[in-house]
């Protein structure tokens, strides 16, 4: 395929034009990832900076937790029990053949 002078005129800078573009959204998508990485640099950092005082907290929620542990432990037997005794079956389980 042979182009003609008239075509090249227009195809030439065209090309340029086209390589600046993209090298500028090359340009631009590093920037972006440098401008997300500092940003998670600096939040990384202030997190680490920033004191976590759960102590307090702590022994009152496990003061409450174990409070509810026992009754959700006596609900939880309550419905094991009813459960094994609506299970129950007549003649399973009731009789065991040592025969042989």
């Amino acid at each position: 395929m042979s182009l003609k002078g008239v075509e090249l005129q227009i195809a030439i800078p065209k090309t340029f034009d086209a390589g600046k573009m993209a090298d500028q959204q090359h340009q631009n998508n590093i920037l972006q990832q440098m401008h997300a990485n500092e940003a998670l640099k600096k939040e990384l950092e202030r997190k680490q900076k920033t004191v976590n005082d759960t102590e307090n907290l702590d022994a009152i929620s496990d003061e409450e937790s174990h409070n509810e542990s026992n009754a959700e432990q006596q609900k939880k037997k309550k419905q094991t029990k009813e459960e094994k005794e609506k299970a129950h079956h007549p003649f399973k389980g009731n009789f065991i053949d040592y025969s042989g």
